[in-house]
């Protein structure tokens, strides 16, 4: 990838003097690794050697994949990684939140790994990173994971299929990517130990009842009520950890604004309270939104608050990535405590 990563330093250097005009760049070469995603062609001529992982199932996936010392930078977690992955991660340049595209570029990328689907809009406003395509023009490969395709716009979940939110496609990303880096064996490794674990926890719940849950969003888009609705990849973490996400029959968008009288309509079983987002964040810094919601005079007689089934939680563990079987085993212990421990 030397000749791409001199591509991109000219590259840089002229956007910066031209507020990202772009260079257009030769097609791929006859030995290149081509995988498709999100409707795009990725191609590579060789693996990837400098790759920015923006959010944490990027970042976690990269480490996963054996990739950590291929990151010139990461971006905005959303708490701890996972343990097996944090020294690993301690050395990497890290970014609070998303640098600007310029900021991007000087680390001289020729990889860009998301996590999320937000932050390819066009143009890089909004701050985000550009088009794939504008980075495309400078070199610079993209991947967003394909439970997360976005609208056309880059932004919007209201394209997402439902039937793409799955650990299947979760392994079709680590194969896929896998090819590009030269990492197929590891990627391998990696869903065995997926599938072995979620199949363990569903081997154990198999046959109990399957209690509601709702994942809640406290503070999201303005305060109120978010509730994970049925796009959003806690409904694949609950259903495998052998309950039913109480909101799965909202699927406008993953993160859905609910009046309280609806939540207390739905009743759950439980409510897994989401913290979010900081790259310290653990479960017990979420507790006081728990004690907030227990305290409320206007869910008192919701069983979850009187059976004491409100619980702290992170919005790390129900995004799509290889935390799927660890955040699988959590909710089992939680809502199936006779049968997983």
């Amino acid at each position: 990838m030397a000749v791409v990563r001199k591509a991109v330093a000219a590259a840089v250097a002229l956007s910066l003097l031209t507020a990202c005009g772009g260079a257009a760049e030769a097609g791929p070469s006859t030995d290149a690794v081509t995988v498709r995603n999100c409707g795009l062609d990725v191609s590579v001529d060789g693996p990837p050697e400098r790759v920015f992982a923006a959010y944490q199932p990027a970042i976690e996936m990269a480490h996963a994949l054996g990739l950590s010392d291929r990151l010139v930078g990461t971006a905005f977690l959303d708490s701890e990684v996972l343990p097996e992955y944090a020294d690993a991660q301690r050395d990497r340049k890290y970014y609070k939140n998303l640098p600007s595209r310029e900021e991007l570029l000087s680390h001289n990328p020729d990889f860009v790994l998301s996590g999320f689907n937000d932050v390819f809009s066009a143009a890089g406003t909004d701050g985000s990173f550009g088009s794939r395509k504008s980075l495309t023009d400078l070199g610079v490969r993209t991947w967003i994971f394909s439970p997360l395709c976005p609208t056309a716009d880059g932004k919007g979940d209201e394209a997402i299929d439902p039937a793409s939110v799955s650990m299947d496609n979760v392994y079709a990303d680590l194969r896929d990517l896998g090819k590009l880096f030269g990492a197929g064996d590891k990627a391998e490794q990696v869903i065995a130990d997926q599938q072995r674990r979620i199949a363990a926890v569903e081997a154990k719940v198999k046959g109990a009842d399957r209690p509601t849950v709702a994942i809640v969003r406290p503070g999201l888009e303005g305060g109120g009520l978010t509730v994970s609705g049925g796009p959003d990849f806690g409904t694949v973490l609950i259903r495998q950890a052998g309950g039913v996400n109480a909101f799965a029959d909202l699927t406008a968008k993953r993160n859905v604004k609910i009046s309280a009288e609806e939540f207390i309509k739905r009743d759950p079983d439980y409510v897994l309270i989401s913290g979010c987002c900081d790259a310290t964040l653990t479960e017990d810094r979420t507790r006081p939104d728990v004690d907030k919601l227990l305290a409320n005079p206007a869910f008192a007689n919701l069983k979850a608050v009187q059976n004491k089934h409100v619980v702290p939680w992170l919005f790390a563990h129900h995004s799509a990535g290889v935390r799927g079987a660890h955040s699988t085993e959590l909710i089992a212990k939680i809502i199936h405590p006779d049968r997983v421990k």
